[in-house]
């Protein structure tokens, strides 16, 4: 990220090709989402496990609120960063930031998910 920060618009546009066809990457996202919420009604009354499942949860539901409120505007505004508006460097770090914000919240919830398998009592 930092070093992406530090590109030209040029190379920057040049370096943004690469997540041509990440939006497909939706599915797991929405996987994700619908595999911990299923997981939360399954622990339910199993104390901690149950709650360190729906933490994950709402981690992982943060991720969508920092892209919806984020990635995707400087998307939109960038024509997938195809075409530097004025305003493109305030873009870029809106982008940026949005992505390193995204990625500390799936790593806490995969830890929490983690944490979670190992209060689960076995019968």
């Amino acid at each position: 990220m930092f070093n992406k920060l530090k590109l030209d618009g040029a190379s920057y546009l040049a370096a943004q090709r690469a997540y041509d066809g990440w939006s497909l990457f939706g599915i797991v996202v929405l996987g994700a989402l619908l595999s911990t919420a299923a997981l939360a009604v399954l622990l339910y009354r199993s104390g901690g496990a149950f709650g360190l499942v729906v933490l994950a949860f709402i981690c992982i539901g943060a991720t969508q609120l920092a892209f919806w409120t984020r990635t995707f505007p400087a998307n939109q505004a960038t024509r997938n960063w195809t075409v530097l508006p004025e305003n493109w460097e305030m873009l870029r770090r809106q982008w940026e930031y949005s992505h390193a914000v995204a990625a500390c919240l799936n790593a806490l919830a995969l830890l929490l998910l983690f944490l979670s398998a190992l209060r689960v009592e076995t019968r």
